[in-house]
């Protein structure tokens, strides 16, 4: 196990974030209207700033950067090849891009980092003696790997009518929603994959690999055993049996595979324009995760998972606290 001290304020870094963590507004009674609208439409919020920007990439990806639906009848490799192209380019622009600006270019230095120290350089627990090069191993050669799989069989699904496809002009509305709801979808099945990976057997010989990222960094993210990968984006067969369109397809599989890298920056905040502060969505709470390992399954927490079943760390001192006491007794020590 890592040790669960946060050392934020004593290396002299930045404090961490506001606490403690509390759950988004949506499900929870007696319902408050007004504090799920300013959650949902606020920024930050659920649409702003990430989910906006994803919901973007996937309908740019659906009309520029895919092939026509007809062509899609039989495997052929040319299209395969511009769906695996595709993700892997974006793969290496987000996740490279955040890694060179927070760690090789180190823009911000230590204001606002989450870790004690930058990913692990010289340290033989890693592939080549290298975190970031062991990450990209697993993420260029596993991960996108596996999602572009995922996404060429369900668009092989849909142009072969296996799949029943929602059409915008029928409905209109539902395909407005559920296209909004993808975010909340794909946070409560991480939870559940995620629990289950953290059972002895599954996380010993598949998911301690991603363990191994402590003071975590962007292609931390995606580095995981293959057969994580196959359950991690497992949810976008959700869309085998509800019905749907390729676009909410493309949008659910390829924000799990690129919101990792901001999950795993290292920062909550980003600097821009000098001293221009914009907060990076929920990081902390997935950081907490990495530090004490036993909770904060969820990913932002925006469907409250952890809270329901007894996981939540709301990351107060408190929290800190009966975390160290709940692993000492585990350990009977």
């Amino acid at each position: 196990m890592a040790d669960s001290t946060l050392d934020t304020q004593e290396n002299g870094l930045d404090a961490p974030p506001p606490t403690p963590i509390v759950e988004p507004p949506v499900f929870v009674w007696p319902p408050r209207p007004v504090a799920m609208f300013k959650f949902l439409f606020g920024n930050p919020g659920y649409f702003l700033p990430l989910n906006i920007l994803y919901m973007g990439l996937a309908i740019i990806s659906w009309f520029l950067l895919t092939p026509a639906l007809s062509s899609m009848t039989t495997f052929q490799w040319e299209w395969i090849a511009i769906v695996y192209g595709r993700n892997l380019g974006l793969t290496f622009l987000i996740f490279g891009g955040l890694h060179l600006r927070f760690y090789t270019l180190n823009a911000q230095g230590t204001r606002f980092m989450l870790n004690r120290r930058a990913p692990t350089v010289g340290h033989r627990r890693f592939l080549f003696g290298n975190q970031v090069r062991e990450n990209m191993f697993w993420t260029a050669g596993s991960g996108v790997i596996v999602w572009s799989a995922y996404e060429v069989v369900t668009l092989w699904a849909f142009a072969n009518g296996y799949i029943p496809m929602l059409s915008w002009e029928a409905h209109p509305v539902y395909f407005v929603l559920l296209f909004c709801a993808v975010p909340m979808i794909r946070d409560a099945h991480f939870y559940f994959v995620h629990r289950l990976l953290h059972y002895r057997f599954l996380y010993r010989t598949v998911h301690q690999l991603h363990h191994k990222n402590v003071d975590i960094g962007p292609w931390s993210g995606m580095s995981m055993h293959p057969l994580e990968h196959v359950l991690y984006f497992s949810g976008v067969l959700l869309h085998w049996v509800l019905l749907s369109h390729p676009l909410h397809a493309i949008f659910h599989v390829q924000q799990t595979g690129l919101a990792p890298a901001l999950g795993h920056v290292g920062y909550h905040k980003l600097l821009i324009k000098g001293d221009t502060e914009v907060r990076i969505g929920q990081r902390y709470f997935h950081y907490l995760h990495h530090r004490f390992f036993e909770c904060n399954y969820g990913g932002d927490g925006t469907v409250p998972l952890d809270k329901w079943f007894g996981t939540w760390h709301d990351g107060t001192p408190e929290s800190h606290e009966f975390m160290r006491a709940r692993r000492k007794q585990a350990h009977g020590a």
